[in-house]
């Protein structure tokens, strides 16, 4: 019966093609660990009827692993995943993902980014300033009235103290 109502409703490209990406899954750059397993597992519920062992399963998950997800696995087993029966390395991972829920995504602490800086903007950036400087510099030299007597700035002759 069931059989039967897979092959009428759940068809045979469809199977195939839920396989291959169980089969060729792979974490994203910036995907944390259970984001990963929320996104392994569900391609897994949507083809209940793989028929792929749960031995190869854990493999495909723990091959691509980002080397820092795959590290961490490792020393919370103490040891490779793979030496661990299938149910266990399911059980680690979904302990491993829901501890980790408690504590934020990567993303949280990686936000760390690098902007795109045009030199040609920078360059007429400086050009201003240095353009404004000049102007200013330029008009406060032609304000400075100096003193033909004592030569001190800030007076001219006819009112110089020192007379």
């Amino acid at each position: 019966m069931k059989e039967i109502f897979l092959e009428k409703y759940f068809l045979a490209f469809r199977v195939a093609n839920i396989r291959n990406e169980i089969c060729g899954i792979q974490q994203f750059h910036r995907e944390t660990l259970s984001e990963y397993w929320e996104r392994f597992e569900q391609l897994c519920i949507q083809c209940s009827h793989h028929q792929i062992l749960d031995q190869l399963l854990i493999k495909y998950f723990y091959e691509v692993l980002m080397p820092t997800d795959h590290n961490i696995i490792d020393a919370a087993n103490g040891g490779e995943l793979v030496d661990k029966t299938p149910e266990a390395a399911c059980q680690l991972i979904s302990n491993m993902t829901a501890n980790s829920k408690q504590f934020g995504t990567r993303g949280d602490f990686l936000s760390k980014q690098v902007n795109e800086v045009s030199i040609s903007n920078l360059q007429n950036t400086v050009n201003d300033l240095t353009s404004l400087v000049r102007s200013l510099t330029s008009e406060n030299v032609n304000q400075v009235k100096v003193c033909s007597i004592c030569s001190l700035q800030g007076h001219t002759s006819d009112m110089c103290p020192t007379m």
